[in-house]
C-alpha cells in the first residue's frame, strides 16, 4: 500500500534554523498519484522500508530501516546555490511493515507472493512518475526492487531501457522464487531490460555459471573489483567511460547497492569494496547523461550494527547520493 505524505508529515522531520531554509521547508507533496503532473517538482522521492526479498535471498535483513534516516539527513539539508527543494517532490513509501515484521524467511511460497506484490505496485508507481515527465528516485529495500523500476521505467518509455548497476552481485540467479539475486534475471526474461552492465563485480560472489551466461550474450558486459582497485589493470575512470558507451544509446536507471562500499552497513557488508567517494562520483558521471532515467540506491541496513550511529551515518550518506543526482542533472 503506497502511504503518501503530506506537508504536516514532512514538517515533522525538519529542523528548522533561523536565517537558514532546508530542504525540506520547500519541497513539495502531492495528494495522489494522478495528481503528479499537476506538480512543478523534477524529481519524485519514493522509499521502499522492506527487506522480504533480502531475506528470501539467504540475507541479512534490515534493509528496511534506512529510508527513514536517508529521508530525514536528506530534508534537513541546505537549500543553497547548488539544490532548490523545489525542484522534489516526496512522495511516501510503500508500507509492507506488518508483512516485514511478520515474515520467516524460510516461508518460500510466501515471499514469492509478497516480493511479486510489491513488484506490481513499485512498477506501476515509477510508470506513473515516468509518464508524468518526472525522475523517480527510489530509498531503501532489498534489490529485488531493481525489477519493479525496470519495468515501470519500460513501461513508462513505450521500449526495453538499459541499466548500470553498481554491485559486487549481478543479481542474475536464476528464475526461482521472487528474491533480491534475481531482479535483473527477471527484468531481462520479461525483455524490460535491453543491455545490463555490472560495475565492480567480486570474483569471490560470482558463481561461473553466471559469468557463462554474460559472455554468452553480448547485451550483457562487467568489470571486476579486483580489476580496477586489487590488479589495477584497469582505472576506475577509463571504465566509466566504457560503461556509459555501452549503455547511453537508450534511457537507462542507475542502481547502487551499498553492499559494493566498504564496510558500509549494508544486507551483506563487505571489508573490501568501494569508497564512499567512489560510489559519489559513479553517480555524478552517470547522472549528468541525458538518459539517465531514475536513481535507485538499495540495501542500506543501519539496523545490522545496532548502534544508533549507524542510523544517522547511513541515513547521511544516503542524502549525499540523493544530492549529487539531483545536482548532477540540474548542471545539465
Amino acid at each position: 500500500m503506497l502511504r503518501i505524505f503530506n506537508e504536516e508529515d514532512i514538517q515533522k522531520f525538519v529542523n528548522p534554523r533561523e536565517g537558514e531554509t532546508k530542504l525540506g521547508e520547500v519541497i513539495q507533496t502531492t495528494t495522489s498519484l494522478d495528481a503528479l503532473s499537476e506538480t512543478t517538482a523534477n524529481y519524485v522521492i519514493i522509499g521502499l522500508p522492506e527487506d522480504i526479498g533480502v531475506k528470501m535471498n539467504y540475507g541479512n535483513g534490515g534493509a528496511h530501516t534506512a529510508f527513514i534516516p536517508a529521508l530525514k539527513s536528506f530534508l534537513n539539508t541546505q537549500q543553497n546555490q547548488f539544490i532548490n527543494g523545489k525542484d522534489i517532490l516526496v512522495l511516501g513509501y510503500l508500507d509492507y511493515t506488518e508483512e516485514v515484521e511478520k515474515f520467516d524467511g524460510s516461508d518460500r511460497e510466501k515471499g514469492d507472493y509478497l516480493v511479486k506484490a510489491i513488484d506490481k505496485k513499485l512498477s506501476e508507481i515509477v510508470k506513473t512518475i515516468v509518464n508524468s515527465g518526472k525522475i523517480p528516485i527510489v530509498i531503501g529495500g532489498g534489490h529485488n526492487n531493481a525489477y519493479g523500476n525496470l519495468k515501470g521505467l519500460s513501461e513508462g518509455k513505450n521500449q526495453p531501457i538499459n541499466v548500470i548497476n553498481l554491485d559486487a552481485h549481478t543479481d542474475l540467479r536464476r528464475l526461482e522464487e521472487r528474491h533480491s539475486g534475481n531482479g535483473f534475471s527477471y527484468a531481462i526474461a520479461h525483455e524490460y531490460v535491453n543491455k545490463y552492465f555490472m560495475f565492480g563485480l567480486h570474483e569471490n560472489y560470482t558463481p561461473q555459471y553466471i559469468f557463462d551466461e554474460i559472455h554468452s550474450n553480448v547485451n550483457l558486459d562487467y568489470n571486476l573489483y579486483e580489476e580496477l582497485e586489487v590488479y589495477q589493470s584497469t582505472s576506475f575512470e577509463s571504465e566509466l567511460q566504457r560503461a556509459e558507451n555501452f549503455i547511453q544509446d537508450q534511457p537507462f536507471g542507475i542502481e547502487i547497492d551499498l553492499d559494493c562500499i566498504q564496510n558500509f552497513p549494508s544486507s551483506a557488508m563487505t571489508p573490501s569494496g568501494f569508497t564512499p567517494q567512489q560510489a559519489r562520483r559513479f553517480i555524478h558521471f552517470f547522472g549528468k547523461n541525458k538518459h539517465a532515467s531514475y536513481l535507485h540506491i538499495c540495501e542500506g541496513a543501519p539496523a545490522v550494527m545496532k548502534d544508533d550511529i549507524a542510523n544517522g551515518q547511513v541515513g547521511k550518506y544516503i542524502s549525499y547520493l540523493i544530492s549529487d543526482f539531483i545536482k548532477t542533472k540540474n548542471s545539465n
